[in-house]
């Protein structure tokens, strides 16, 4: 919202008042002021100018030179705009003036001729052109022949006024006008405000005889008012009008289109001039759309319209649509003699829907969305044809045609002084609380100790008891609330253990040289039960906003991936990703998912490069398996952790395990899928993917020290032969098992098949270490022990000793 300071003057007394003081009361009463415009930008020497002569520029066709009367004397201007003539009053830059980018004016020679000055555009004296009228838009401002040749022009244009930019809150409808402002302004200055007049003799025709009115639409339309006024004048508004329009970002069109506009900006209500005769059947309708029905509004679009917009008719056709547009059959025009002004009062739900789906946003839609002033509907109305009958030489008919099923009874709240001052913390009295809310143009009174408070209609934010504590402690003054402590009990802050634990994975695989990354918790319906832990119902979303995004995931690695792929693509070769994120399993009653924490990574390219040791090595499956086993032991966890190859979509058929805690699969780790890797141009890949909601749920207690023992240990190597089926963690399963307490490590260190072994077996070694914290072994202690770890594996592994 823009405000003039000079326009603002009509309502409040502002004079004396510095506007960066006025700016920064305002701002502390809770509108924020964002930026003070001054419209002068520092020009000087500007004045009002005659033209007594033009004639062509003898040596340059697009060059005119003119004799310009500026007051003290008659000087020479070469003008190059295609509208200057003799006769106009225009805009002069004198030499030694400065416009605006600090542009200096010197008296020079052009083709020979000399040149004293500028006959200026509105451009030029910083005018925004799309706020210049369209008939001066190419070329140079001219004046009204009554303005005063050799006057101060910027004092004439209103340039010598500085704009307030309110950044609103949209709560704060009430600003969006002139006298909302003031009021505002009049409240933080305890001033009364003055009203704007409206004067003017209606007719002895009366307007019942001219126009008929039905209102179908009750409910989105429950109040509308037209009046006709007959024999106007379409012509250029006035200075004063153009002036206070383009200061509040508006461009000026015509005497009768602008007075609905300054009264759109004066009072905030929205109004609409329609062309009589291009009515055609002297009848307003108000109704709903029909599906499908057409019409063209004044930006020249044909809309194509559905069964719950609401539209003007003339009892036939749509001639506007209600509270967004008019429609170009009804525009008024330079042969316009006759119009019907419209006031009403649509709904906000109503004009925001419709506006929201032709996409079409205008200053009257805005309005309506936030809820225009009920007590206002008719005032503007009767505001503006005073005005257009003063500006435009209208004939006002007498009466107006009215629909008014409008509720305008004001919003009552009864809250006590105790109540206010418990909230804010602060000792307000009841009188000064009563003073406050009189400034502000509530009606209040005092019963039984409590304040009984009608909210004006324009304040269509004050609802409920809270909303009235907010605007007597802005207005009483922020800056007045008491700083205090709370009076609690502190607690110091700190994360749970969950948060912990899950900062302590963060840390190790950023530590390990793998990079966090974040991607979409939505996928497509074909990804997302790809790589999923578990299988669920999917939870597809109401409004995708693609079908790529349209259901929630129940893995991640299917976006890691994507992400790998979008980074080798881009030569990166080496990519170590891992993400800690929520998958989604609809398994809840109410229809909501279950969200649980996933712990992903993915790996491919080169693992280790050191160059100068001539050191290389690629990712693999054990590059992955150490950082899931690091992982867990970092987390305590390493006892009854176990890997099991395993078969899974996606994956490689002998480079899959799933990863198991107590016996309770948490995960699945190994390479993608050959044909998946082709697909996403990538080299060998391995992932793994974990419940890290599981995972820390079977944590039980914090991770233990065991002191270094002070005793030696004895190894004993055993190398085997056994079936190629058997696996190396069922071996270690048994020695673990037959070694008790004094059997402290086992440790695989050779793998062989081929040559002097039989078809069909493998040669697999371990190293056993046996050890007692409290005492040195015997030989025969852990001879003893040893042998019951052979016997195990020949009776329950089938495995032989290799000598």
């Amino acid at each position: 919202m823009l405000v003039s300071t000079k326009w603002l003057k009509d309502y409040v007394d502002i004079d004396g008042i510095p506007v960066e003081e006025l700016a920064e009361r305002i701002t502390r009463s809770g509108i924020e002021v964002d930026a003070l415009i001054d419209r002068s930008q520092g020009m000087t020497n500007v004045v009002v100018g005659h033209v007594l002569e033009c004639t062509k520029h003898p040596e340059a066709d697009r060059l005119n030179i003119c004799q310009v009367d500026v007051g003290e004397e008659t000087t020479q201007i070469i003008c190059g705009a295609a509208n200057v003539a003799a006769g106009q009053k225009v805009i002069v830059a004198r030499p030694g003036a400065v416009l605006p980018g600090d542009f200096k004016i010197k008296k020079a020679k052009l083709r020979g001729e000399e040149s004293n000055g500028m006959i200026c555009s509105l451009q030029e004296l910083a005018i925004d052109s799309k706020l210049v009228p369209k008939e001066y838009a190419e070329g140079i401002y001219v004046l009204p022949e009554d303005a005063v040749v050799g006057s101060n022009a910027l004092e004439l244009m209103s340039l010598d006024d500085t704009v307030l930019e309110f950044d609103l809150t949209p709560n704060r409808s009430d600003a969006l006008s002139m006298l909302g402002v003031a009021y505002e302004v009049a409240a933080i200055l305890e001033q009364e405000i003055q009203q704007p007049t409206t004067n003017y003799t209606a007719s002895t025709e009366k307007a019942a005889d001219y126009l008929k009115l039905r209102v179908d639409a009750k409910e989105e339309n429950p109040m509308y008012l037209a009046k006709v006024i007959k024999n106007v004048k379409i012509e250029e508004s006035p200075l004063w009008l153009q002036n206070r329009l383009i200061a509040s970002g508006v461009r000026p069109h015509n005497n009768v289109v602008d007075v609905t506009n300054y009264i759109l900006l004066e009072y905030g209500q929205p109004l609409h001039a329609f062309d009589y005769d291009r009515l055609e059947t002297g009848e307003i309708v108000v109704r709903l759309a029909n599906e499908g029905e057409k019409m063209t509004t004044l930006d020249d679009t044909e809309r194509t319209l559905q069964a719950h917009q609401l539209v003007i008719t003339n009892g036939q056709e749509p001639v506007a649509l209600a509270g967004v547009m008019g429609g170009a059959n009804s525009e008024v025009y330079d042969g316009t003699t006759t119009i019907i002004l419209e006031s009403a009062y649509f709904t906000s739900a109503t004009v925001r829907r419709t506006s929201k789906e032709i996409g079409l946003s205008s200053d009257a839609s805005v309005r309506y969305e936030k809820g225009v002033d009920p007590n206002r509907v008719e005032a503007a109305i009767e505001r503006a044809a005073g005005l257009i009958a003063e500006l435009a030489g209208g004939d006002v008919l007498e009466g107006t045609l009215s629909f008014d099923e409008l509720d305008k009874t004001p919003v009552r709240i009864t809250i006590s002084p105790d109540y206010i001052n418990n909230r804010l913390g602060m000792k307000i009295s009841l009188e000064e609380m009563i003073s406050v809310l009189n400034r502000l143009k509530f009606t209040v009174e005092a019963v039984n100790g409590k304040l009984v408070i009608d909210a004006p209609t324009r304040r269509q934010d004050i609802r409920i008891k809270e909303d009235v504590i907010e605007e007597i402690a802005r207005m009483y003054g922020y800056d007045h609330i008491p700083m205090t402590l709370p009076v609690t009990e502190s607690k110091p802050g700190g994360l749970t253990s969950y948060q912990k634990e899950r900062r302590t994975v963060k840390a190790f695989l950023e530590g390990a040289g793998l990079c966090e990354t974040l991607t979409y918790s939505l996928t497509s319906e074909k990804s997302v039960g790809k790589y999923a832990l578990e299988t669920a119902p999917t939870t597809k979303l109401l409004m995708p906003i693609s079908e790529e995004r349209s259901v929630l995931r129940q893995s991640i690695l299917p976006h890691l991936l994507e992400a790998a792929t979008y980074n080798v693509a881009r030569r990166n070769d080496s990519v170590a990703l891992y993400e800690i994120s929520s998958v989604f399993l609809n398994e809840g009653e109410d229809g909501l998912p279950n969200e649980i924490a996933h712990v992903a990574a993915v790996m491919t390219g080169t693992w280790v490069d050191h160059a100068w040791q001539a050191e290389t090595k690629k990712v693999d499956f054990f590059v992955a398996k150490g950082i899931v086993e690091g992982l867990m032991e970092k987390l305590g966890m390493t006892e009854k952790l176990t890997f099991e190859q395993a078969a899974l979509d996606g994956m490689h058929p002998g480079r899959t395990a799933n990863i198991y805690y107590n016996d309770e699969r948490i995960g699945f780790i190994g390479q993608v899928h050959p044909t998946v890797q082709k697909e996403r141009d990538l080299k060998d890949t391995y992932v793994f993917e974990m419940n890290l909601d599981r995972i820390l749920d079977m944590k039980l207690s914090n991770i233990l020290y065991t002191p270094v023992p002070r005793f030696p240990a004895i190894s004993r190597d055993i190398a085997l032969v056994v079936s190629s089926e058997t696996t190396a963690h069922t071996l270690e399963k048994v020695i673990r098992r037959a070694g008790g307490n004094l059997l402290t490590n086992v440790k695989l260190f050779d793998l062989y098949e081929g040559d002097n072994v039989e078809e069909g077996k493998k040669s697999i070694a371990f190293s056993l270490t046996y050890q007692d914290p409290e005492r040195t072994l015997t030989d025969e202690e852990v001879v003893k022990a040893h042998d019951k770890v052979l016997a195990a594996l020949t009776s329950e592994a089938g495995a032989l000793l290799r000598g």
